[in-house]
Order: structure tokens, then sequence, then C-alpha cells
């Protein structure tokens, strides 16, 4: 501590999964401790961190890490030189800024540093957003000061003695839902027509644009149902080619949902992936949803995510490999179906923790005062 001022390093990166929580729980510490603190994120070279992070007014900075390839390939002999590297280069970060704690929120990026500070001395915390821990915070936790969690049972993982359930934390107040008719009338549609949310991500979901092609005309000339598609910005020259001469008012198309919260105050039953971040909001929110789980992700942690809730009456899973055909008759049912609707949205609502950054944040802060 200088200054009477804390200082903490972040690290967690590679998708928006890692980051966002971290700038979640950076917005807490700063609402906490004010100018009482001092920032310091930790990424990965050329990973979208070393964009997103200062785009938001934080300091930034990059390690050569690169992750395994899950395939053959002749990155993989690069990858001893470049974690010793990054330790090197971790390290020296560390000691020039003095950090009080470190704090890391999964992914091969956290790796170094989180390394490094332990084996310095500094207290440090792991993150797990979902229900199936990570490589890298399995090796983290060995060590670790506090690991805060999202789902019940992860001592299979962790440490138990270390384990504190928080939840993910996320930005924004996905718990305090916006007037529905105002949500509908920025989509363009009516507030008393059931309403289904499809939504892949920023990028997109090739499998559920998918099923939203084999079934659009189904939808679009129905009366008694609407729709919000995110296409994602990947897909969407090719959405948009597709939808060019289908002119369905009742489908609201685009690439990007740049208000979240009114796309779930007008939607009725979500199809969704099921990252952790997403399967939070979603518990947020209160929401009937239908989860179709990512099959290319590191240890099939959607489907676990998924499998959580759904074992659990509080949501719907469909297969990827099926999602084209079923996901969106299921979600027609459902939309038409109030009292299975309302069952879902209460249990998922028992999984929801609104407080998730604020407590992360004050776990930090306990750390880096300890003596």
């Amino acid at each position: 501590m200088e200054n009477g001022k804390l200082k903490i390093i972040l690290s967690g990166g590679g998708t928006g999964g890692h980051i966002y929580p971290s700038v979640a729980v950076a917005e807490a510490l700063r609402r906490e401790l004010g100018d009482g603190v001092e920032l310091l994120f930790v990424g990965a070279e050329g990973k979208m961190e070393m964009e997103k992070l200062p785009a938001l007014g934080y300091r930034v900075v990059g390690l050569p890490v690169a992750g395994l390839q899950r395939k053959l390939d002749l990155r993989n002999f690069a990858l001893p030189f470049k974690v010793m590297k990054s330790i090197r280069e971790a390290r020296r970060t560390i000691r020039a800024f003095g950090a009080d704690a470190a704090a890391g929120f999964g992914g091969y990026a956290s790796a170094p540093v989180l390394w490094a500070a332990q084996h310095m001395g500094i207290p440090t915390l792991i993150q797990e957003q979902n229900s199936y821990a990570g490589v890298t915070n399995k090796i983290l936790s060995r060590r670790a000061d506090r690991i805060c969690v999202a789902y019940e049972g992860m001592e299979r993982f962790f440490p138990a003695d270390r384990i504190l359930f928080t939840g993910n934390p996320l930005r924004g107040d996905f718990g305090k839902a916006a007037p529905r008719a105002e949500a509908a009338a920025h989509f363009g549609l009516k507030p008393d027509i059931p309403t289904i949310l499809i939504v892949g991500g920023s990028l997109g979901t090739r499998t559920l644009n998918e099923a939203m092609k084999r079934h659009a005309d189904a939808l679009g000339t129905r009366n008694e149902v609407q729709v919000i598609w995110q296409t994602g910005k990947y897909y969407e020259k090719e959405m948009e080619a597709f939808m060019a001469q289908r002119h369905y008012p009742n489908i609201w198309r685009g690439a990007f949902i740049d208000r979240m919260d009114y796309a779930y105050a007008a939607a009725d039953v979500v199809v969704s992936r099921s990252g952790a971040c997403s399967v939070s909001e979603l518990a947020l929110a209160g929401k009937a949803v239908i989860f179709v789980p990512s099959p290319n992700v590191a240890e099939d942690h959607q489907t676990k995510n998924a499998r959580a809730l759904a074992d659990r009456g509080a949501a719907l899973l469909i297969p990827d490999a099926e999602a084209v055909e079923k996901a969106l008759p299921a979600a027609l049912v459902l939309a038409g179906d109030l009292p299975r609707r309302e069952e879902l949205e209460r249990n998922i609502r028992t999984m929801a923790t609104p407080d998730a950054a604020q407590q992360v944040a004050s776990e930090i802060i306990k750390l880096a005062r300890r003596p």
C-alpha cells in the first residue's frame, strides 16, 4: 500500500466472458474505495482485452503468453518459452506496480501474473465463472487465498476451505426490468404479444442463425408471436441477404443489441447459448430460457452450465446438434404456455446473485489489507 492507496492487479482475458466480470469487479472496487485504489489489468498481447480495456479507461499491460492449441500445431512448441518469458515480465510488472493483491478471472492470460504473485507472497483471489472449472483456475487454486465461484459443488475442483459462493460479477443491473411497453417500442414491436429473443453473442452463433433461417417464414406469418433476432456481427451480411425479400413486421433483426435490458424486458422466452455471463444475466432478469450450449468450448462447460439449471427446473436444454430443428418450435410452445414460463422464471430467479461484483471486490480488499 502506497500513500494509503491499495494497488490491485486484475487479470483475465481472451473472451468477454473473462474480461467483463473483471471489469464489473473493477467498477465495484472504485465504488467502494474511490481514489483509494489504483488498478492495473494484465492480459495477453494481441487479444481483445488490449483493445476493450483501454476503451473503458483502464490501464492494461500485455504479456506474450498464448494458449495451448487443441490440435497438433507448431505454435505449441513455442508455448513453454512464451510462458517463461511471460512469468518474468509478470514479476517485473508486479514489482514496478507494487501490487497489494492480484485477482484472476480465468483464461490463460491470467496464469503468469497470478502464478508470479503467488510465488512472490502477494495475496491472490481467483473467480471461476463456470460450473466446470477451467484448467488455469484449477492450477492457480492450489496457492490461491480465496476462490470465488458461481455454482454449488465446486469443491470437486478446489480446496473447500477457500471457496466462497458469490455468483458471477456482471456489469449493469439486469435485475431491474425496464417497462415492457418501452422495451417493445425500442424494437418496433407490440407490448401485448408473446416475444421470443434469440441471442447468440456479439459475433453470433451459426446454429441459432440456421434455426432462424429454417423457421423464419413460419414465425413471420404468425400474428400471435414476435421475434427479436440478434444475428451477431460475423453473420450480419449473410442474414441480411437471407431476409432481403422477407418483410415480416413481427421480426426484429440486428447484428448487435445495444440495450440488452430492453431485450430481456420485452422477451417472454429466450433462446441463448449458455456461457457463464449469459446464464447469470438471465437468472437476474428472471427469464424463461432455452439453452443451446456451444459444443466448441473447453471441457464442454456450456453444457455443464446449462445442465446445472435444467436439473433444477430452472431452464430447458436442447443440444446444439438438435437445435436447428427443435429450438424454435420449442420456444413457440413455451411462449404459449404461461404456467410453464412462470415456473421456469421462479426457479431461475433462485439462482440469481445480484451483488456478486461487490462480494468479490470486498474479498479482494480484505486480502489487500491483510497484514
